[in-house]
């Protein structure tokens, strides 16, 4: 169903005037935040609606956003009130490799009833988001997601011109409800992903956020969708970009006048400055019709101050050296209308009736899922370039766990932009380039979430 009103039964969804306020986190006596995984109740079309049975962190999706100052030490207790295992991956954070939240890579899986304690520092300002890591495809659809904004010494926007936008598709049937039905699909599995039929802010179905002319705002934008790469109209933001993936630009940049394509686990850091009478919006494009999912109502005259938005200070990440690297290829194949020949999946070659049965349709180099081998080991403080080919008919959104990467240029040369997701479209190339200066094993994979449960995920390890 593509992204509109029509096939619901309320042609008209009640807009909210504002978004959720933030969600109490529950401190325990010994200085942990409480963070519950359970089932809950959440309306996600209108309040005529019915509401949706979602999985939730803290009884709503998405969960509690949790705000640290660099170098915090954050420590947060899991506490497992679902039905099967789960676990937290802290997206983005160039973590400790024993609480990166991977199960069966990292840690093993909380079982229901338990509790598992993450503790680590977060390294670097920006912003970043937490999720569910075990069946990923399943839990994060059902709202296990949170946002993690880690924010610098001295912040450069207040608490009220700093704004966290979660954005999420939701499959929803129709009376409005979450529709958990086509789960684990081999179609969903072995197309595009789970896609949804309507979107969401903060859980929100089209808020509207309140601006005040001549003042500059952060927008902090998170693509939390399972497969979906949101296609946004820049023209209504009027924006500057901040930073990518958490990490800053050397110089803040105006958006292009092309859509600004945002991929699943992607984050950018959007400067607005609102002027009178103009109002903005956030506006999806990639379906037949434009769809606003977000507004932002200017009030007020024009006496703000109007500063142009400095440049973020700069997070201390590792210069990639291409000329002493080590080189690794990574050829992805499968999928739909792809070839699903040469797949092996836990040592044993897949007939066509084993990909039906183990839904394992794509590969990295012909190997399906975690292998037990690493695609590749270095010593720390190693460059590692991966060269990528998507030899399949469908885009993939590369994610490197522990790890900011640069994208080299045809000259062989890193570019500016640091990075730890990336879109590689169909039949394209692409090579990145990082320093391996983070311990342990680490997961790079497809962050289209039904992707990488059917094949699209391998590890590698810094020793």
């Amino acid at each position: 169903m593509a992204l509109s009103r029509r096939g619901f039964l309320v042609a008209s969804a009640a807009t909210l005037a504002a978004t959720p306020g933030a969600i109490r986190v529950a401190w325990a006596d010994d200085g942990f935040l409480e963070i519950t995984a359970r089932p809950a109740s959440q309306k996600l079309f209108s309040n005529d609606n019915p509401p949706s049975d979602l999985w939730t962190y803290n009884g709503r999706s998405p969960g509690p956003e949790l705000r640290v100052t660099k170098g915090e030490r954050v420590r947060v207790r899991l506490i497992n009130e679902l039905d099967e295992p789960t676990s937290i991956h802290w997206h983005g954070v160039r973590i400790d490799n024993a609480m990166d939240g991977v199960a069966g890579l990292t840690q093993q899986p909380v079982p229901p009833g338990e509790r598992f304690e993450y503790d680590f520092v977060a390294p670097d300002a920006g912003t970043y988001w937490y999720h569910a890591h075990t069946k990923s495809w399943n839990q994060v659809a059902r709202g296990l997601y949170g946002a993690l904004i880690v924010e610098e010494h001295e912040p450069s926007f207040d608490n009220t011109h700093d704004l966290t936008i979660v954005i999420d598709d939701w499959q929803l049937d129709e009376q409005g409800r979450f529709d958990p039905s086509g789960l684990g699909s081999l179609m969903e599995w072995s197309h595009a992903g789970r896609l949804g039929n309507w979107l969401t802010v903060n859980g929100t179905s089209i808020p509207n956020f309140m601006l005040n002319a001549g003042e500059p705002y952060r927008l902090r934008l998170i693509n939390v969708c399972n497969a979906r790469i949101l296609e946004i109209d820049p023209r209504p933001l009027r924006a500057t970009v901040l930073a990518v993936d958490g990490q800053p630009l050397a110089e803040p940049e105006p958006l292009s006048d092309k859509r600004l394509r945002l991929a699943p686990a992607q984050r950018i850091d959007l400067a607005v400055t609102p002027k009178a009478g103009r109002n903005l919006s956030l506006v999806e494009i990639s379906a037949r019709q434009p769809f606003t999912f977000a507004t932002f109502a200017v009030t007020g005259s024009d006496a703000g101050s109007g500063a142009r938005a400095a440049a973020l200070p700069a997070n201390l990440l590792a210069d990639p050296d291409p000329a002493a690297a080590h080189y690794v290829i990574l050829d992805m194949t499968g999928g739909a209308m792809g070839d699903l020949t040469d797949i092996t999946y836990k040592g044993k070659p897949l007939t066509v009736t084993d990909i039906r049965e183990t839904g394992q349709v794509w590969a990295f180099n012909g190997i399906a899922n975690l292998a037990d081998e690493p695609l590749f080991r270095v010593r720390r403080g190693k460059t590692v370039i991966v060269e990528m080919s998507n030899d399949t008919a469908f885009a993939h959104a590369m994610h490197t766990h522990g790890h900011h990467f640069r994208i080299l240029g045809a000259d062989g040369k890193p570019g500016a932009e640091w990075r730890d997701t990336l879109i590689l479209e169909q039949s394209e190339k692409a090579r990145i380039a990082f320093v391996a200066d983070n311990p342990g094993k680490w997961l790079f994979h497809c962050h289209m979430l039904e992707h990488a449960a059917a094949g699209m995920s391998t590890w590698f390890e810094v020793v």
